[in-house]
């Protein structure tokens, strides 16, 4: 049995602040003292308890109450949860038992642990890094546990000390002790040891039996750690936090760049219709020529979605060779095949989970391959190559191609069952040469983009833009950006004149008619050679009679006709 050298008000100070339940027992049996812990675990109410026998409440534990046994420890089940109790003396002569463990506590319970009893400073040691105590002045009279880790210090070279002299020396700042010394009331706060190290300390005041203020009781459990964890993950959240800023920036100067500029009324449909999809989890299939801005439109449409904060995953099925298509798309187990990495491989439908999967230049799928990327979209679930296990992946499809896929499916090179599951919101982009309104506004903001980037003044001369307004573009916007580029950074002098054009952009777009060459015709005959010119490098620059239509502002039909006369 462990005394406790200490005064009647002291223990007191220490028994309410103590985290476990503790009931304090006469030597009739009778209920003295429960601290709160007791209370709201047993519930025993303190004010009606000093009118009770520890029995009554504990009929089944004669080890509780029963003095003659002279029982050190005991157990006891309460509410179906196992409870240990330790008996300690305390200095007027009353024994009181403490429970401070449950089943939860495994070390605590331990049968070795309570093997000969239980000494009261080992069961304070294993719930706080260590315990000291002061007189009124702040002068140490005990101490227990790792000071020597914490602080640098024996216990035995503490032994006596005035904690504010420790204080003004740096074995510990701030004494949370010296604070309640000068304020007489309970105090928490934080202390840095001579040691570096990080410590919560939590200091009560102590009152003897007549209220006076008599010692300090302090515990203090070492957080260096937790708090380097802590500030740790600050910086990591900090980053993140600058990471997702210069991700927003990114994708803001990605949705103003000068691939959305829409003056055009075709333009401006494809991006409110673009912008209402983005909203509604289907599958969308844009359509266009290459270079007018696929890419960036899928881009935009995951973004104004609901799954932005997921994974854009982008897979141009154009580039990878068929042999690697099948791992590639669904990843592979390890060693499912010679030369496959130790641990295996993701797939980029597995790594689109809970984002979008953008399958650019669908048309290019193997015709052999087709039907498991039809199997992958309808049900959202593959097997990895060498794997027996099947997979989920939650993504938003998305599908681009600059083919004609109805006609690939006439011909029988695309599958009609995934043409009609990829075509349920068609887009249609627009190509650069059918909304000159844009052309203009990307031509200025494209140069003032790369003068920008490569720090250079530099300005298109009139008949340059003259000159640019009249290409047919076929590489789109991809196309034009390149060559103003390729402008700004060749071209030798501040203004760029028609002679740093490439050859095929110093051309007009109307054959320059000299006065020798109409000798002799009419104007309606050089107006039809002029036409007939036209019509004919269209048609056989590929260009189909709608497209031609739309490009000169007339009918098809009239485009028709007149190829037929001017061909035969």
């Amino acid at each position: 049995m462990t005394s406790i050298p200490t005064s009647d008000g002291i223990w007191k100070s220490f028994v309410d602040t103590f985290p476990y339940p503790i009931i304090v027992i006469g030597k009739d049996h009778d209920i003295h003292y429960v601290n709160e812990q007791a209370s709201m675990v047993f519930g025993i109410d303190e004010s009606e308890s000093r009118r009770e026998r520890v029995q009554h409440y504990f009929p089944k534990s004669p080890w509780l109450w029963d003095t003659s046994q002279r029982e050190e420890e005991g157990t006891l089940m309460f509410e179906k949860r196992r409870w240990k109790g330790v008996r300690c003396s305390i200095p007027s002569g009353m024994s009181w038992i403490f429970f401070p463990c449950d089943e939860d506590i495994s070390t605590l319970l331990s049968e070795e642990s309570t093997k000969g009893g239980w000494e009261l400073e080992e069961v304070i040691g294993s719930l706080y890094d260590d315990i000291l105590i002061t007189d009124r002045n702040g002068n140490i009279l005990k101490l227990s546990g790792h000071f020597e880790q914490l602080y640098g210090k024996y216990s035995e070279e503490l032994i006596g000390k005035n904690v504010r002299d420790l204080e003004r020396k740096g074995v510990f700042r701030p004494s949370i002790t010296k604070k309640v010394l000068e304020t007489k009331t309970k105090q928490t706060g934080m202390q840095t040891t001579e040691k570096g190290r990080r410590v919560q300390v939590t200091a009560i005041p102590a009152f003897d039996g007549e209220g006076r203020f008599a010692r300090v009781i302090c515990f203090s459990r070492d957080i260096t750690e937790p708090m380097r964890l802590k500030e740790h993950l600050t910086l990591m959240e900090q980053e993140m936090e600058r990471f997702r800023s210069e991700l927003g920036n990114l994708r803001q100067e990605a949705l103003d760049s000068t691939e959305f500029v829409a003056k055009h009324p075709a333009m401006k449909q494809t991006l409110e219709t673009a912008r209402r999809v983005a909203q509604v989890d289907v599958h969308v299939l844009l359509q266009g020529e290459s270079g007018v801005g696929k890419t960036a439109l899928a881009r935009y449409i995951h973004q104004q979605s609901p799954r932005s904060k997921g994974p854009l995953i982008e897979v141009n099925c154009g580039a990878i060779p068929e042999p690697l298509f099948e791992s590639e798309l669904f990843g592979y187990e390890a060693g499912a095949f010679t030369g496959a990495k130790k641990k295996g491989k993701l797939g980029f439908a597995e790594l689109a989970h809970k984002g979008t999967l953008f399958l650019d230049e669908v048309g290019e799928i193997p015709k052999s391959l087709q039907v498991k990327v039809l199997k992958l979209i309808q049900e959202k679930q593959f097997y990895r190559i060498g794997g027996t296990r099947p997979i989920q992946s939650d993504f938003r499809l998305i599908a681009a191609t600059n083919r004609d896929l109805a006609r690939q499916v006439q011909a029988g090179d695309f599958r009609d069952d995934l043409f009609f599951r990829l075509n349920v919101v068609p887009i249609t982009v627009p190509p650069l040469r059918e909304r000159l309104e844009d052309l203009l506004v990307l031509i200025d903001s494209l140069l003032e983009k790369y003068c920008r980037k490569h720090q250079l003044q530099k300005w298109l001369d009139a008949p340059v833009k003259k000159r640019l307004m009249e290409y047919s573009w076929p590489g789109n916007v991809r196309e034009l950006e390149n060559w103003i580029e390729r402008l700004v950074v060749v071209s030798p002098y501040s203004l760029i004149r028609v002679e740093d054009l490439p050859t095929q952009m110093q051309r007009t777009a109307v054959p320059d008619v000299s006065w020798e060459a109409i000798q002799g015709k009419t104007l309606p005959e050089i107006v039809a050679q002029v036409e007939k010119d036209l019509l004919v490098k269209a048609r056989k620059a590929g260009k189909s009679t709608t497209e031609i239509a739309k490009r000169f502002g007339i009918s098809q039909s009239t485009v028709v006709r007149k190829l037929q006369r001017y061909t035969e």
